[in-house]
């Protein structure tokens, strides 16, 4: 027998009493389906168990509610309406309130770097000379169950400042300096994704509550005493629509900090704001969150695939090649400066957005090349008032850092209170919503597919931070070029940059997908070819850009392929 589970998968019907793969010790009406391992026992263990459990029950129904709004939200957008300001929350956006004072120990958070919860990445990045780590449980992380449980222990040794790593490759053993390590922030997944390897009353639990109660269960201690000066721990929290979803947070930290004793405001979270509907809901997300806030973040690849997805029933808002979707577009400009202004008028961080480049080895003009287009986006962003950015890869971290320093200052923590930006507050609901210019080619649509198949397989076989092309892509660009295809496909767009006049449709798009799966044979080498997953991510990818309907996440169908159950009584691998 089997059930359909709330986030969009097929899920194993189960009982409701406790039990799981051989070996796990867990509380009445928790079932883990994952595969045992000893190092995953300090992680799951009763106790911590019991806590998600306990977050799991208060808020799932708040969550699928939440989750409900997000459809009847989509289904007005399909009929024609477009996202704006809320006139019931007026009162919040005109008010003059602010959130609580910055913790000292993240005051300055000029570069940011991120990536997947591996060892030796974490320690890397820990050791990069950035002020802040954002390990990743969402975008950079495919979440197999080996990935997910460690990943938290991982960050069990990053924050008791005992991981070390011996790469046997290189015979060489990593392990974190003695000071001056970034500050450690922590990404869980959305709301939408579930963790199906761990059951709670017979229901796959909510992923970003597995992420944050493991998380947090081990580590709020330590946390406290070796990072955040009495604060934290803390946290980034992605693909929110609304306040509605930020309230459940905040809710949610409220009950950890009660289950730990800890004082309320102790955890701390920037929010992603990478969703076309969160941008009229700044100030009301920050106002829910106002004791628990640090900040938000341009997630700006991110909000173009969500742009792209709001509008996908309004053919007149088809967008260019998504190369030419920068920050120097209308609508991507007045995000980042509205976002700026709401910040800082609120008394905490705004983050700029990502600087996804890797260094080319081979290439030294390639190389430099790459670096100024970093540069200049970094020194726009500063310009503008952010008060901080992020990168891909430690080899950015001291250009980044370098302009951000030479404008802000070295003694300078932040730009909260020089750069007000009371300009941005006649930027208006047309502003954010104005059509992106620029053309559409044919190479455009081969770089998508292209690059959307080569992502897709290695998330399939557990990668989810993958360098493609002298970038590091993640699962938003992957959704960038899925919906983009599946809009120029669905409403036939002429390909008017390439001076032919071609329209797309299934059968060019067809062509396309052939042609690129020989370049990337061609590319990747007949042996990786045939051992990878790209022939199993060319028919997920094909289906996801060909179908009558779009899927709202390219992850949740995946997400069925690394899903892998060990019943009760299995035994110990």
């Amino acid at each position: 027998m089997m059930g359909v589970g709330t986030y969009g998968y097929t899920a194993p019907a189960t009982s409701k009493s406790g039990g799981g793969a051989a070996g796990y010790d867990v509380p009445e009406g928790v079932e883990i389906r994952g595969r045992f391992d000893e190092e995953f026992v300090k992680i799951l263990t009763k106790e911590a168990l019991e806590f998600v459990a306990e977050l799991q029950r208060e808020f799932r129904n708040r969550i699928k509610y939440a989750l409900e709004c997000r459809k009847e939200a989509k289904r007005r957008y399909n009929e024609g309406a477009v996202p704006g300001f809320d006139p019931a929350t007026k009162f919040i956006r005109e008010t003059n309130w602010v959130c609580a004072p910055v913790p000292p120990a993240v005051a300055d958070r000029r570069v940011e770097i991120t990536g997947p919860v591996e060892r030796k990445m974490i320690i890397n990045a820990l050791n990069s000379g950035a002020k802040v780590f954002m390990a990743d449980f969402e975008d950079a992380l495919s979440p197999t169950w080996e990935n997910l449980m460690r990943g938290q222990v991982n960050l069990k040794d990053a924050v008791d400042g005992s991981i070390t790593f011996h790469d046997k490759a290189r015979n060489r053993v990593y392990k974190l300096n003695d000071k001056n390590t970034a500050k450690l922030f922590v990404r869980p997944r959305g709301w939408h994704l579930p963790e199906a390897h761990i059951l709670i009353d017979g229901e796959p639990a909510t992923g970003c509550l597995v992420d944050f109660g493991l998380y947090f269960f081990h580590n709020y201690a330590a946390f406290r005493q070796t990072q955040g000066a009495g604060f934290g721990p803390f946290f980034y929290l992605p693909k929110m629509e609304n306040s509605r979803e930020a309230k459940i947070w905040n809710c949610v930290f409220e009950r950890a900090e009660k289950k730990a004793g800890i004082e309320r405001g102790s955890i701390r979270a920037t929010v992603l704001i990478e969703t076309l509907p969160a941008v009229f809901q700044m100030d009301e997300i920050l106002h829910e969150l106002r004791d628990h806030s640090v900040g938000l973040n341009c997630g700006r690849w991110d909000y173009i695939f969500s742009y792209i997805k709001t509008f996908q029933g309004h053919p007149d808002r088809l967008l260019p090649d998504r190369f030419l979707v920068g920050m120097t577009q209308h609508f991507m400009r007045n995000y980042s400066d509205l976002l700026i202004r709401t910040c800082h008028r609120r008394g905490v961080h705004a983050m700029g957005g990502m600087a996804a480049q890797i260094p080319i080895r081979d290439d030294p003009a390639a190389n430099e090349a790459a670096l100024d287009l970093v540069r200049k986006d970094k020194l726009r962003e500063v310009k503008a008032g952010h008060d901080g950015t992020w990168a891909a890869h430690p080899g950015l971290i001291p250009a980044c850092m370098e302009v951000f320093t030479n404008n802000m200052g070295s003694n300078t923590p932040n730009q909260i209170q020089s750069m007000r930006r009371e300009d941005a507050s006649s930027i208006t609901e047309e502003d954010l919503l104005e059509r992106p210019r620029g053309v559409r080619t044919l190479e455009g649509l081969r770089l998508n597919t292209r690059v959307g198949i080569q992502y897709l397989a290695a998330w399939l076989t557990g990668t989810g931070s993958v360098p493609l092309y002298n970038l590091m892509e993640d699962a938003a660009t992957a959704e960038i070029s899925r919906v983009q295809n599946w809009q120029w496909i669905k409403y036939g767009v002429e390909l008017d940059g390439d001076g032919l006049g071609v329209r797309v449709g299934n059968e060019l798009f067809g062509r396309v997908v052939e042609e690129e799966m020989q370049r990337i044979e061609r590319e990747v080498g007949k042996e990786k070819f045939k051992k990878g997953m790209y022939k199993e991510a060319c028919k997920l990818f094909t289906r996801q850009c060909t179908a009558q309907t779009l899927d709202d996440f390219l992850t949740l169908d995946a997400y069925n392929h690394i899903v892998m159950h060990h019943p009760r009584g299995s035994s110990r691998l």
